[in-house]
């Protein structure tokens, strides 16, 4: 058939674009399209109300919304009753790995939570050679579209291991000059994790030093900040300094106050934010909507300094010298503040797969040693253990993602279903955001929602063609049942996946059609285009 509306050859995408937007928007002759989206009501992305109508895509991309007239279309799907809404874009997202594997390279636990974009390299942890890793991720194929962070502790890992200092000139350096490499490979900005090792080993200074190269390409400084709890808002403090040092903006990743005593906190670091922004400067956040964290047993319970020099030397420490009995006291002390780890969930530990599911303090209880011990002996047999805890006040949850700077991200990875017990947000974030925070609950109005993990995520990264239906943007499109969309992911059961995504476009590919995955895999890496400030 023939296609009115084929990019020629040469043509910028400036120029492409216009030309879509004159003749389409107008709707002033038929057009012929590949698939066509009848009568949904269409949510923009851009935190208006719905209106009803159509959205033509030709190849890739969006060439008409909204009431126009269609001369043939290859595929037509009745979207009646239904949103149609972009896909949701996960800003936080830990599938590094999990992407270039076979068996969970297909990201189904996003697609059926309707996302067709995600963010790896969070946390500070991830691939430094960004063009290596969107290679791999184009030559053996994913699911959804991936866009990738410089992994700062990462970085120096690569460049000065695990030790704890400063770094030296040549060293810095070095880890600049990876930067740059980075950033011109296609990075989206850079992240960092201070609280896990060795990324809470750089201080301000030395990561405003690398976040002004990341600042000179056009990206984003993302942060897990130093401190949660009691610390939060120094480590925002620290996060905005950043920020201000580097020129750049500032994205303070799963925006929470951790820790029953420190409840409430979170509104004051709103506050700081706000003052920020009223300032001029950008600064944004994102959540996953639940009041569990999920990390490592050792990142949880073990302070980062006894954890350099790797697991050898955090177990040298444990049993003896001059650092146990000061470790020994912060274990204690977090164990008062998880109730004698009743509060701690185990996720996955390998020596014993039955345990995953049940509380630290139940184990301990029914091994009759103290919890402290049992901490101790998990860490010996397996420092990678993994836990939920639950830290965070409901209360708490519902201000922050009433926030309009604040994006929905989940913080998990690509999963399938495992005798493990991993946080449900891995298969819940986006529905239950929507579905039961919004449609349900009222916490949010849906529009805010839609916009949350549309078009506020794809403008907090600097994506240009994706994050809202319009003329000339790439096809990333999720269809849905606004009283059907819901997470089914619980603490308990995790590995149940979402209800109500009807159809989903990754690229203009369908990878779900009517409720099923049709095993496409659709997505690509997606490069960023250097840009200065």
């Amino acid at each position: 058939m023939s296609k009115m509306h084929r990019i020629p050859t040469g043509l910028t995408a400036l120029v492409v674009l216009t030309i879509l937007q004159s003749e389409l928007l107008s709707a002033a002759d038929p057009v012929d399209v590949d698939l066509l989206l009848v009568g949904g009501k269409i949510h923009v992305g851009d935190g208006k109300p719905a209106q009803t109508g159509n959205v033509a895509i030709v190849d890739d991309r969006i060439v008409a919304v909204g009431n126009f007239d269609v001369k043939t279309a290859r595929l037509r799907i009745d979207c009646t009753g239904l949103v149609v809404s972009p896909g949701f874009i996960d800003l936080h997202n830990h599938s590094d790995t999990p992407a270039t594997r076979k068996e969970t390279r297909a990201c189904v636990n996003y697609l059926t939570q309707g996302c067709t974009t995600i963010v790896t390299g969070n946390c500070g942890s991830g691939p430094v050679n960004v063009g290596a890793y969107y290679d791999k991720l184009d030559e053996n194929g994913i699911g959804l579209n991936i866009a990738h962070l410089l992994p700062q502790g990462s970085l120096r890992r690569e460049v000065m291991q695990s030790e704890r200092r400063d770094a030296t000139a040549q060293e810095l350096a070095r880890m600049k000059m990876l930067a740059t490499a980075a950033m011109n490979d296609g990075a989206w900005g850079m992240s960092s994790g201070l609280l896990y090792v060795p990324s809470s080993y750089a201080d301000t200074n030395e990561l405003t030093k690398i976040a002004k190269v990341v600042s000179e390409h056009g990206g984003i400084y993302a942060s897990h900040i130093r401190g949660e709890g009691k610390g939060l808002l120094d480590a925002v403090n620290e996060a905005l300094q950043i920020g201000r040092g580097a020129d750049l903006p500032v994205h303070v990743s799963h925006f929470k106050s951790s820790g029953k005593d420190n409840w409430g906190l979170v509104r004051v670091a709103i506050d700081i934010i706000r003052k920020e922004r009223e300032a001029g400067r950008i600064v944004t956040a994102d959540q996953y909507p639940y009041t569990a964290s999920s990390t490592s047993l050792a990142a949880t319970f073990i302070p980062s300094w006894a954890r350099a020099g790797g697991t050898k030397k955090m177990l040298e420490r444990l049993e003896s010298g001059p650092d146990t009995a000061r470790i020994h006291t912060a274990i204690q002390a977090k164990l008062k503040a998880t109730e004698q780890g009743q509060r701690v969930q185990i996720a996955r530990y390998r020596p014993a797969p039955d345990w995953a599911g049940r509380r630290l303090k139940e184990i301990a209880d029914e091994k009759h040693v103290a919890p402290f011990d049992l901490i101790l002996q998990i860490l010996k047999s397996d420092s990678g253990t993994k836990i939920v805890n639950f830290s965070m006040n409901e209360d708490d949850v519902r201000y922050v993602m009433q926030q309009p700077w604040v994006a929905t991200a989940s913080d998990g990875s690509a999963k399938i279903p495992s005798e493990e017990f991993p946080h449900p947000r891995n298969y819940g974030t986006f529905p239950r955001k929507i579905g039961h925070y919004s449609v349900r609950e009222g916490v949010v109005p849906l529009t805010h929602a839609i916009h949350s993990s549309t078009g506020l995520p794809a403008e907090i990264l600097g994506l240009k063609d994706r994050g809202y239906l319009r003329v000339g943007l790439k096809a990333d499109i999720a269809v849905w049942g606004e009283q059907e969309l819901i997470d089914k992911a619980k603490f308990d059961a995790p590995h149940q996946y979402c209800e109500g995504i009807r159809y989903l476009l990754v690229n203009g590919t369908l990878t779900i059609w009517n409720g099923k995955l049709t095993g496409a895999l659709a997505g690509r890496a997606l490069r960023h285009k250097p840009t200065s400030r």
